[in-house]
């Protein structure tokens, strides 16, 4: 065809659509030619390959939105196919019209050229195929097993205005529905019957558009072995029923095709299975990505085990909560292998060292610990007792013999020193970290009295003075300075140091204080060690490709809810809020730029409630901060001043005693807190006294841990050789502060681009 003139492509559906094509639509100044076919000819020929178009999974208005802005697309895997046919599809897939070959050009391409005259034999072969697949199958035609055509058809003349019978289809075809963004018709029950209904049916993945529910099966699904993980690999997402290995599969590929780093972001309510989600995540972009070592591959794949035994716990609801949030990068090369890793972790929950809510248990690792060291044999070297009820370890903390907890808990210590052995810890390392843990339990069991004899008034002793013996021995300080550091306080008085007995109250947060500070700082300290091994070489990170999984605690609502709870839901609400700006926000003020005539959806915007909590100067959390700083505060002031300040927001409920509890209305429902202990958990001070003693410790870790400063969010910083330049130098372990205490601001969209799993729990 010699015209030139503007007329419709021969392809109409979204996916073939050429760029001038969905331009001309909304700009008038824009203009098309038969060139338009060319585009779909190429897209066609990536079909033929890969059995869908590009996009194909996408949403088709998304399609139209993202056709424009991409760049061209490619076939799923070029080097399966002749550099011809990769060739041929390129010259096809040029962007701009002008320089796109018409279609008598192409017939003088090696590819087209490499056609016999007579393609009578090629039609042979393709009918033998097909004819082999009918008789493999026993289908008609493939690609069957859709909805009834017959119920499409004769619902031609229903009237859409009728929200009732819309609601009753989309009920009616719920099996049917992998993706619920493609439903006509949806609300919060529609999706709540359809999740429901192939959970019954052991189906715990559903799309929404982007997004991958998943709902805890609380049991062992056989879909996650090499078989399944093969089926998705390079398969495009409507080939296979969805699946966090789809997931991985169109991070890595998204990856490798356009060159930008990818995320991961899972959340959900505590005890949905995030934790489980993101470690198969982890092993799926392994297999896909090949690391370059086989010891890289096996350090990363240990890595989340490791730092489960130190910052997961069990809860009323999960016994294996993670009660910290970590961030795992994963560094690729640009053909896709894995050539290193990073991790950065946040808000410990440090206070669960000293203490736990009834029926829940301190940190993993300290049951590993005794129940490691007495099959070794080796409790009375760290100053352990067996069967001995720590008081850190309140709900069974105990070594029973060989019951078959014990065993199990025995096997994950030898499990987690063979990873610190894999990591490059020493032995003597290791033998230092277990003398800290060890350090920590007995800290614990310091019983402190109050002397009512001495002429000083109400001071505070140590009444078994033998285990603060022990404790100093396994910190490798002088039991002298570690006991006078613990009972008393000094203070400097116009040039003079003045030495004041400390009460019992005093030396009890003293002794608390310190065994939280070894804890968390340990914990940031074996971050620290681990990373330098996962890293890439310096000299090719500027070619380095990044996926991200980020695995946080989940939503809280306990019959208590303390100030942890309070962190770890502003937390969630943060990243509420960015679902929020990613799935709508973005989305409708990208479709109003490109002139995209689409719905406007209606959600709920939670900026107003993080505004509450994290405005200056007047937001919860600054509040807390001013009356952290009064010494004389309380937890019952800190109350009033927030009643006092919030009695008008929708988002905060003050109780009608004005007593020291409140309500925040969040995104999940409404969380009551008792204000107790917020104050001196908000400080989290560790007296200057007790941290010079810890600075002169024999012990080069204990002393390490207090020689190198703290972030802004209390992370240990990385001590660094002067002119080094390796990363993280000067930086703080956790680079950014999982949640910012600042209100959210509207912001151009990340590096990144991410991909949400929202996980939530069975029945």
């Amino acid at each position: 065809d010699s015209s030139m003139g503007r007329r419709r492509t021969a392809i109409g559906t979204p996916y073939w659509m050429a760029p001038e094509v969905i331009a001309c639509e909304h700009q008038l100044e824009y203009d098309y030619d038969v060139r338009a076919d060319v585009w779909s000819l190429g897209i066609t020929t990536i079909e033929i390959a890969d059995g869908t178009p590009p996009l194909f999974g996408e949403n088709p208005m998304r399609a139209l939105f993202k056709i424009p802005k991409n760049k061209p697309p490619t076939v799923q895997r070029p080097t399966s196919w002749s550099k011809h046919f990769n060739g041929f599809i390129t010259r096809c897939l040029v962007k701009d019209f002008e320089e796109r070959p018409m279609a008598r050009d192409l017939l003088h391409h090696e590819f087209i050229r490499f056609v016999p005259k007579d393609p009578k034999m090629f039609r042979r072969k393709l009918k033998s195929f097909i004819d082999q697949y009918k008789e493999k199958t026993g289908a008609g035609e493939v690609g069957g097993g859709g909805a009834d055509d017959g119920d499409s058809g004769s619902n031609s003349s229903t009237s859409y205005s009728d929200t009732s019978k819309r609601k009753m289809k989309a009920l009616g075809t719920m099996e049917m529905v992998e993706d619920l963004a493609t439903l006509e018709f949806i609300d919060e029950g529609i999706m709540v019957s359809h999740l429901m209904k192939r959970y019954k049916k052991k189906l715990i993945y559903t799309y929404v558009g982007d997004i991958l529910i998943s709902v805890n099966p609380f049991q062992k699904l056989d879909i996650y072995n090499e078989k399944y993980s093969k089926l998705y690999c390079g398969a495009a997402r409507s080939e296979n029923p969805p699946h966090v290995f789809a997931v991985a599969d169109s991070a890595y590929h998204a990856m490798l095709r356009e060159g930008r780093d990818q995320c991961c972001v899972i959340s959900g309510e505590s005890g949905a299975g995030k934790t489980e989600t993101s470690n198969i995540l982890v092993q799926q972009l392994m297999r896909l990505g090949k690391a370059e070592t086989r010891m890289l591959e096996e350090k990363i794949l240990l890595l989340n085990p490791l730092m489960e035994s130190f910052g997961n716990a069990r809860t009323v609801i999960n016994n294996n909560s993670s009660r910290f949030g970590k961030y795992l990068e994963l560094h690729f090369t640009q053909s896709g292998r894995i050539a290193g890793a990073h991790l950065s972790e946040y808000l410990l929950e440090k206070s669960r060292v000293i203490s736990q809510a009834r029926r829940e248990k301190n940190f993993h690792i300290f049951y590993y610990l005794l129940a490691g060291l007495g099959t070794r044999n080796q409790l009375d070297k760290y100053k352990l007792k067996a069967a001995h009820q720590y008081r850190y370890l309140e709900h069974g903390g105990t070594v029973k013999g060989k019951s078959k907890r014990t065993v199990i808990f025995s096997e994950r210590f030898e499990l987690i020193k063979t990873a610190f052995e894999l990591f490059g810890f020493s032995e003597k390392e290791f033998d230092g970290l277990c003398s800290i843990l060890a350090a920590i339990l007995n800290t614990g069991d310091l019983r402190l009295e109050t002397d009512f004899q001495s002429h000083f008034g109400d001071i505070s002793v140590i009444s078994n003075r033998y285990l603060i013996k022990d404790i100093a021995v396994l910190l490798g300080v002088r039991l002298e300075d570690l006991e006078v550091a613990l009972t008393s306080s000094q203070m400097v008085m116009h040039g003079e140091t003045i030495v004041r007995p400390n009460t019992f109250e005093q030396a009890v947060d003293c002794r608390d204080a310190m065994a939280k500070a070894l804890y968390g700082r340990l914990f940031s300290w074996i971050v620290n060690k681990i990373n330098p091994s996962l890293e890439s070489p310096s000299n090719r990170r500027g070619t380095l490709r990044n996926i991200g999984i980020l695995d946080i605690f989940g939503f809280e609502n306990f019959r208590i809810n303390s100030f942890e709870q309070l962190c770890i839901n502003i937390t969630n609400e943060q990243l509420q809020f960015y679902f929020n700006q990613h799935i709508f926000a973005w989305e409708q003020d990208e479709y109003r730029r490109e002139g995209i005539d689409t719905t406007e959806v209606m959600y709920v915007d939670n900026r107003p409630l993080l505004e509450m909590l994290l405005n200056r100067p007047m937001g919860l959390l600054e509040l807390l901060d001013e009356e952290s700083k009064f010494p004389k505060a309380t937890d019952l002031s800190l109350a009033e001043k927030f009643h006092r300040n919030f009695k008008q927001s929708p988002y905060y409920r003050a109780p009608k005693d004005g007593g020291p509890v409140f309500t925040i209305v969040h995104y999940a429902g409404p969380v009551m807190y008792d204000c107790a202990g917020f104050l001196e958990k908000n400080r989290d001070t560790l007296r200057r006294e007790i941290s010079e003693v810890l600075k002169n410790s024999d012990n080069f870790i204990v002393r390490s841990l207090f020689f190198a400063p703290l972030s802004r969010t209390g992370n240990l910083m990385a001590l660094v050789e002067k002119g080094s330049k390796a990363r993280g130098a000067g930086v703080p372990l956790s680079a950014t502060p999982l949640f910012s205490r600042r209100a959210p601001v509207a912001s151009n969209k990340e590096r990144f681009h991410s991909r949400g799993l929202r996980v939530t729990g069975g029945e």
